[in-house]
Formats: structure tokens, C-alpha cells, sequence
């Protein structure tokens, strides 16, 4: 694709993560010029590192599961030549396998973006780039840092991610201490995996690898697991790691690990210790903003290296904007790549609606999955909203009963009086698709009633969103004609 760049608008990105991607495409299609710099590949982490190789390693995860409970279901298996009598599945997962389709997978995504790219117009230059004051950026494109490069441009785009936070008496080793990053070198399953951080990313790996049948101890500093989220979900979730043979230390805070060469011992700050195989850090993450320009640029960052921005991505300085898990927003992939087409909407004068924290949709994808929209129970508990709150259990759906489901539920947040839907949770297989009538309700200020009267499939599970809606019908008031 060839397009005529003469007096047009020139945007310079530096990360090509989902919000740098989704900026050089929506800046392409406006018509400015475009350049993308990206030094690791199209899709940055959550593409190459991230999302996309944890995630297929889950999906793997829920496979072994579904195998391992189908007699439940009425389903035998039986070996060629035998003599009759079902077998009990062992499945056993090749890791090795399993980690080098999943790298495949990302790098094809990583390839399919920079040819989207490509076909867009956009110039990309693989390297690593830094801020030339408020406009222009300086990429060096050499190795050792040589090589430099000066584009300079109307616009500026920020989109640089976050890298795992690493404890200094817990330094990973690639070997038998890992950030999530490094997972994917192992070849075999984990003979026993010690996940320190209980928050999404430790929850995730916790569930993925306790199903592919590894032995998972979690210690949580906190008192449930992903703390913060719905305890209502979050209690499910312990019930089903415990079901499943997993050891949580709930309240315990590690303090160092040491790879003793044939496996990692942990020690918490009680002076407990904990050993296994491997140990895998999942506690936070950092943002990759330091020595990249930003101080000299007058761009305002928070104490943690965090990029202020506000509701439509712009920074402190008028024409630099920044996306993704490098600013002050919400952490998640979907909003990273709304910030990026947001903040070139702003800056080449498209219309923008500005991002609202109550109507974004996340997903944990442990198993079963958590998905939340909007308000939530504790927000009506506390008094910072008026709302009421309808719980179903999936169980009692008829969809769920043939499926072998059981547990998880759907939770609707509705405003008192009015019956708007506010926000929701839904815990059970497949949330992260189930909660997106939730997220048109929220977005669209839908009564329970107006999505109570929407037909759903029968039987489907998505019929638990209705029962719920229904559950919570607003008797409007009517004259008394006496």
C-alpha cells in the first residue's frame, strides 16, 4: 500500500505493543506518516513473552483437564486391541512441545501484526528508541547502542510496557528461579513449582501448571488469593486449588530463594522455608520508562517510573502521548490498545470518547475464569455506590449440568431504583466471552429489565446472565386511583 505523505501529520511511536500497534494503524489510516519503533518485535511482550504464550499454555492446561474428567461425561477410552475394559486417562503433557508451539504461535502473531503494518503504510525500524526532546526521538538501530537515528515528528507516542519486578535476595536465574518470561525454557513439567504473588499473574500460572499436573505450592502475602478481586470468586477459586492437590500459604511474604542447583529453596519472613523444583516470581511488574527521554522531555512520571496520562492518553506535554502498562492506567492489553488509537484520535482531531475505568472488562484466566465489568459488591458494601447485588450459581444451569460445570456463578450489580446495570462478575469456563453482554449493558446503560428481555439461547449459559437480570425486575411505581 502507497500513500502520499505531503503535508501530512508525522507520528513517531516508540513500542510496538498492542498500543503503539493499534496507534501506527489508526495514525496510517488518517493519513499521517508513520513511523513504529519496536526493539524486541510487532506485539512487544504481551505478544511475544506475555499474553499470547500464556495464554495458548492455558488453553493447553483446560485440554488436559477436559481429557482427564471426560468419564465423567460418559466417555471411555480404550486401548487398540484390549480387552474390553475402559481405561483410567493419565495424560501426560510434553512441555517441550507445548513451548515450542506456543513461541511458534506468538512470533506468527508477532509476524501477522508487522505485516498489517506494512500494508498500512507504516515504517517500522527495529531498534530501541528514546525521546529527543518534544519532537523528535532518537533511535539506535546498531549493536552496543550505535548507529543512531533522529526522526522527528508532530506527534509522539509512548507505548514501552512493564518488565517483572525481581526481588534482590530472589534474583531469577533462567534456570530454577523465573519471571514468567522465562517459563517457556523449561522442558518438562515442574516436579514441584512454588509461585510467589498471588495476584492475576501468579493465580494464572498457579492454575495452569497445577493442571498440567505439576505439584504448585502458592504463597500469597495477602489473606485470599487475587487480592483486591471479588471474595466471592476469589473463594471459589481457593476451593478448586485445593480440590486439586495445590498448597496455598495464605499471609506469607517470601524473603529470599536460592537455586541449591538441584532445586530452589524459598524462605519466608516467618523463617519457614519451602522447597521444590522451580519457583517462579510473580510479583509485579516495573515500567520500562528509565533513560528514555522522558525527564528531559518535561514529561511528568509518578515515583515508580509510571507515565501520567489522562483519559485520553496525553501526557504533561501537549503533543506526546504514551499507552499501556508504562502509564498510570489500567494494566491490560485491551486497554493499551484503546489508549493507542485514542491518543492519535486526540492528536489528529478524529472523535474521541474518553476512557472510563467503570466500563472496562477484564478477565483472569485461571480455571475456572474470572471476568469483571464496572462496580462490584464490595463498591455497594462500603456505600461508594447504592446499589443492589443477584447472585445464580452456574450449577443451577441446565447448560452447566450437561457440561459437568460445577462452579462458578454470574453476580449482577444493578443501581438501586433505577435498575441499571452498573457492573457484574462471572466466574466459570468461558467468562471472558460471557461477560461481554455485561460490558454493552454497563457501556450502554441498560436496565436489568431491557437485558432481561433480550432472548438467550436455550440451553446456553449465557441464560444464567438473564435468570439474574430477571431475578432483580424493577416493579415501577404506579398512581394509587383510589
Amino acid at each position: 500500500m502507497s500513500l502520499s505523505f505531503e503535508n501530512a501529520q508525522r507520528v513517531a511511536i516508540i513500542g510496538g505493543g498492542p498500543g503503539g500497534y493499534e496507534a501506527a494503524l489508526a495514525a496510517a489510516q488518517l493519513g499521517a506518516e508513520v513511523t513504529l519503533v519496536e526493539r524486541a518485535g510487532v506485539g512487544g511482550s504481551a505478544v511475544i513473552t506475555d499474553v499470547v504464550p500464556s495464554k495458548t499454555l492455558i488453553a493447553t492446561a483446560d485440554a488436559a483437564v477436559a481429557i482427564a474428567g471426560a468419564s465423567e461425561l460418559g466417555v471411555e477410552l480404550f486401548a487398540k486391541n484390549g480387552d474390553g475394559v475402559p481405561l483410567q486417562p493419565q495424560v501426560a503433557i510434553n512441555l517441550g512441545a507445548v513451548n515450542r508451539r506456543l513461541l511458534a504461535l506468538a512470533r506468527q502473531q508477532s509476524d501477522d501484526m508487522r505485516a498489517s503494518l506494512s500494508e498500512a503504510g507504516v515504517r517500522i525500524i527495529s531498534g530501541s528508541g528514546r525521546l529527543d526532546g518534544p519532537g523528535a526521538i532518537i533511535v539506535s538501530t546498531g549493536p552496543g547502542g550505535t548507529d543512531f537515528d533522529r526522526i522527528e515528528a508532530d506527534t509522539l507516542v509512548v507505548s514501552v510496557g512493564a518488565a517483572p519486578r525481581e526481588l534482590p535476595a530472589a534474583k531469577p536465574d533462567g534456570e530454577r528461579i523465573l519471571t514468567w518470561t522465562q517459563l517457556y525454557n523449561m522442558q518438562s513439567i515442574p516436579e514441584h513449582l512454588i509461585v510467589v504473588g498471588s495476584g492475576v499473574t501468579g493465580a494464572e500460572f498457579a492454575s495452569a501448571y497445577m493442571n498440567l499436573g505439576a505439584k504448585v505450592t502458592l504463597v500469597s502475602s495477602r489473606d485470599q488469593v487475587l487480592p483486591g478481586e471479588d471474595a466471592d470468586a476469589a473463594a471459589v477459586l481457593e476451593k478448586v486449588f485445593a480440590r486439586g492437590g495445590m498448597t496455598l500459604l495464605a499471609k506469607a511474604r517470601a524473603e529470599r530463594a536460592e537455586n541449591t542447583g538441584t532445586g530452589v529453596v524459598v524462605t519466608l519472613s516467618d523463617g519457614r522455608t519451602i522447597e521444590g523444583s522451580h519457583c517462579l516470581m510473580a510479583v509485579g511488574s516495573i515500567p520500562n520508562t528509565a533513560g528514555i527521554g522522558l525527564e528531559e522531555a518535561g514529561v511528568e512520571t509518578t515515583e515508580s517510573g509510571h507515565i501520567r496520562v489522562n483519559r485520553v492518553a496525553r501526557t504533561s506535554v501537549p503533543n506526546i502521548y504514551a499507552a499501556g502498562d508504562c502509564t498510570t492506567f489500567v494494566p491490560l492489553a485491551s486497554v493499551a490498545s484503546m489508549q493507542g488509537r485514542m491518543a492519535v484520535f486526540h492528536a489528529l482531531g478524529d472523535v474521541v470518547i474518553p476512557l472510563e475505568q467503570r466500563r472496562i472488562a477484564a478477565n483472569i484466566f485461571t480455571a475456572p475464569e474470572i471476568a469483571t465489568v464496572g462496580w462490584q459488591e464490595k463498591d455497594v458494601l462500603s456505600g461508594a455506590i447504592n446499589g443492589i447485588v443477584r447472585k445464580t450459581p452456574l450449577a443451577a444451569n441446565p447448560r452447566a449440568k450437561m457440561m459437568g460445570i460445577k462452579d462458578g456463578f454470574v453476580k449482577i450489580i444493578a443501581r438501586e431504583g433505577s435498575g441499571t446495570v452498573i457492573g457484574g462478575t462471572i466466574v466459570g469456563p468461558r467468562a471472558s466471552e460471557l461477560i461481554y453482554p455485561l460490558s454493552i449493558a454497563v457501556e450502554r446503560r441498560l436496565t436489568v429489565d431491557q437485558v432481561s428481555r433480550v432472548f438467550t439461547v436455550y440451553p446456553s449459559l449465557s441464560g444464567s446472565i438473564a435468570d439474574a437480570m430477571r431475578a432483580m425486575h424493577i416493579i415501577e411505581p404506579t398512581d394509587d386511583e383510589d
